[in-house]
């Protein structure tokens, strides 16, 4: 059996106990991906670096996507070919050197409807210059017969169906994704706790320079010092940012984005992102064996904790699919999950579809950095953009004797990088007497988890009840609880259930399963945290 080392994880006590000791060069506030991304790049530099975030790692917006890593076919219409190229270059690099191991490449359909807000020429023209600005790594966008459309999309709707647009981009799992950047931030040496909750700023001089925060889950108050802190809260940025100055003005505006997810009736072998309207796609995608549709796009001025899916919200997303997708595929009855979550736009007027999707740096009156908007697939580029800005602060409160951003690796790769492929197969050949492991659980663990799939692996041949299944539905097996409490910082059975598997997407989150999550991550005795 190939084992793999790891670092340690520490317990919340002697996390709490680190963090209150030392003095940070950077405290990092929010545990979505920009936060994380910075905090691994500036933990790269060799900056002390602490991480906090009130909820799971990626438990909002960042684990709320449609889970794409993409050019940005849209942008062309506005004229953004630079915005398109760089967003390429982004996703092949982390598609083939960065997390190929999280990456997986798919073919999308634009299909060309009669009456359609765009032509089949037009069409095919984009996609052969959005394929061209990939340096045609995808292949050559192309148009397609409806007839060898339907053989890999069964489900498309063929009525007044003209022709299909060929492309090529990226999908993950954001949850994965992000858990993975938490983990190489970890490894580069920064100390991070997430279910921590900021009370409030500590202030010296009127200069910001840490934080009181609350251990959600032990109920332990504590605090941490730090030279410079950085705002990545997100949705919430505006709120931190009124605990440094009360008379802050927003900065940012929200755009709610809701999805379904759907069992599948049938094969599908490519995605379709059909055009609504002149600016809006919308999506329907084969991911984690099941098939996600969405997406919407509307104003949203509610408190950032209850942004949910409304029947409003499902009703737009069935009747936008339905312009593409055959009805035997929409009932409802196939859902068996809806998530929302809250795209970071800058603050002004307009309609929000048609907004850029800008990162907003500002700088308050304590020294506090905010930083919120962005990509997904941008999101190294975000993490290195806003470590530049910390470099270029006035009286350098960073210090010296960091490696400067512009000296970073720029392609050093996630924890598990390896040929997924050559990972089933491995765990698939493995001879281990008395201990089989079945091939959908194989594909999910080298898929999910690279060549970390091996350390899992190892916890079901130590144990066989460890490798058997969490629901019988579902591929994922009971060693992963025990990896997500272990190593991946995994508190909650929503953590397990709902970002470090994919049970809660499927509709598998039972009783019974949460039953049996929860006795694994319940700590027992005198030294629990």
């Amino acid at each position: 059996m190939t084992t793999h080392t790891t670092i340690p994880r520490l317990d919340r006590v002697e996390t709490r106990e680190q963090m209150s000791a030392a003095t940070y060069d950077l405290l990092v506030i929010g545990g979505g991906i920009l936060g994380i991304s910075t905090a691994w790049h500036a933990a790269q530099s060799g900056l002390r670096v602490a991480l906090v975030e009130a909820g799971d790692f990626a438990g909002a917006t960042s684990s709320a996507s449609s889970k794409l890593l993409h050019g940005g076919l849209r942008y062309l219409q506005t004229g953004a070919v630079k915005l398109v190229a760089e967003n390429h270059f982004e996703r092949r690099a982390l598609a083939r050197q960065v997390a190929p191991h999280l990456a997986n490449p798919l073919t999308f359909y634009l299909p060309v409807y009669k009456g359609g807000p765009h032509g089949a020429a037009k069409l095919g023209a984009g996609v052969f210059a959005y394929s061209a600005l990939s340096a045609f790594g995808d292949g050559v966008g192309h148009l397609l017969t409806p007839a060898r459309a339907t053989q890999a999309v069964p489900e498309l709707r063929t009525d007044d169906l003209k022709a299909v647009a060929v492309y090529g981009d990226d999908q993950m799992n954001d949850a994965r994704m992000a858990l993975m950047t938490v983990r190489a931030a970890v490894e580069a040496g920064a100390t991070v706790l997430n279910h921590a909750e900021i009370q409030g700023l500590r202030f010296t001089h009127g200069r910001v320079t840490g934080a009181e925060l609350k251990d959600r889950v032990a109920g332990t108050e504590f605090g941490i010092d730090a030279r410079l802190v950085l705002n990545a809260t997100g949705p919430w940025v505006d709120r931190l940012r009124r605990m440094e100055d009360p008379g802050a003005a927003p900065s940012i505006r929200l755009s709610k984005g809701a999805h379904l997810v759907l069992r599948r009736t049938a094969p599908w072998r490519a995605a379709l992102a059909t055009p609504i309207d002149k600016y809006r796609i919308t999506f329907a995608l084969p991911w984690e064996d099941m098939l996600l549709l969405g997406t919407t796009d509307e104003e949203y001025a509610g408190d950032p904790a209850d942004v949910a899916v409304t029947e409003k919200d499902t009703a737009q997303i069935l009747d936008e699919a339905a312009v593409s997708v055959r009805d035997q595929q929409l009932s409802r009855d196939l859902i068996t999950y809806a998530f929302a979550g809250l795209r970071v736009l800058p603050g002004g007027p307009g309609d929000t579809s048609q907004a850029k999707r800008e990162t907003v740096v500002t700088e308050g009156p304590g020294g506090m950095l905010s930083v919120a908007g962005g990509k997904w697939t941008t999101f190294r580029h975000i993490g290195r953009t806003v470590l530049e800005k910390l470099e270029t602060l006035p009286g350098h409160p960073m210090g010296e004797g960091y490696e400067p951003v512009s000296r970073l690796p720029r392609g050093l790769p996630l924890p598990g990088v390896a040929n997924p492929r050559a990972v089933t197969r491995s765990l698939l050949t493995d001879n281990t007497p008395g201990i089989r492991m079945p091939p959908d659980t194989a594909r999910h663990l080298a898929t999910h988890y690279g060549s970390l799939a091996f350390e899992v692996a190892c916890l079901a041949h130590r144990d066989p009840a460890l490798a058997q299944r969490i629901h019988p539905d579902a591929p994922e097996i009971m060693a992963q609880v025990v990896y997500a409490r272990d190593h991946e910082w995994a508190e909650t059975a929503d953590d397990v259930l709902r970002r470090r598997t994919t049970l809660t997407v499927r509709g598998l989150a039972t009783d019974e399963v949460r039953a049996r999550v929860e006795r694994i991550l319940r700590p027992t005795g005198p030294s629990a945290p």
